[in-house]
């Protein structure tokens, strides 16, 4: 399966060989639990902060929603310069192929970060539809831990958009899909960018890994 990858920037459903975009070469393979999933989804609440922590982290790879690719460039993120610093999937396939390099056990952790209240409450429910949250069920199924910096935690949130600061008062349903989300197994949920931090940093601290740069 993997032979016929090699040489052409195909994906290769298994992870080995998989090829982060269209035309560009396939991934030399990765030893085990050696990198971390960041999964991107349509949301811009803390968007430039997650990514500036994802960019201090060692060996992480980003996996876009398909409203993550329409939402960053409307926050001046562009895929093509986070490609300089980081693998890129794309959510290009109906059946989530890059969900395969989980089960070539190349990561040790998958964050969701930040996570709009649509993907929250489908990890909340089990539902896998786009790649964060096909990435998000199976690292679960894997026993692999996940982190989510869930959007809508408190009954009044003041986030970015990309002109101006807003408020928002999300309802009791997004409230209540956060505490559900609370109790999945292998998850982690954080509301914060200094709680997602330290969560991070404990992470790390667990894996005997280091920061890029200093976390304090």
């Amino acid at each position: 399966m993997n032979g016929g990858a090699q040489g052409t920037g195909k994906i290769d459903p298994r992870g080995t060989g998989l090829a982060a975009a269209d035309e560009e070469p396939p991934l030399p393979a990765s030893p085990p639990r050696s990198r971390l999933a960041w999964c991107i989804t349509g949301s811009g609440h803390f968007l430039e902060e997650s990514l500036a922590l994802a960019g201090r982290l060692p060996s992480v790879d980003l996996f876009l929603s398909a409203a993550a690719e329409e939402v960053l460039p409307i926050y001046k993120l562009h895929i093509e310069a986070l490609k300089s610093r980081f693998r890129v999937f794309r959510d290009k396939t109906a059946s989530g192929v890059p969900v395969g390099m989980l089960y070539d056990d190349i990561y040790h952790t998958v964050v969701v970060a930040p996570a709009t209240s649509n993907t929250v409450a489908k990890c909340a429910f089990g539902i896998s539809d786009s790649l964060p949250t096909n990435m998000f069920a199976q690292a679960g199924k894997l026993g692999i831990p996940g982190i989510v910096f869930a959007c809508d935690t408190e009954p009044v949130v003041v986030t970015k958009s990309p002109h101006d600061w807003v408020t928002l008062r999300p309802r009791r349903i997004e409230l209540d899909n956060v505490e559900r989300l609370r109790g999945i197994d292998f998850c982690q949920v954080v509301s914060s960018p200094a709680e997602l931090e330290a969560v991070l940093d404990a992470r790390m601290k667990e894996l005997s890994l280091a920061w890029n740069t200093s976390s304090s």
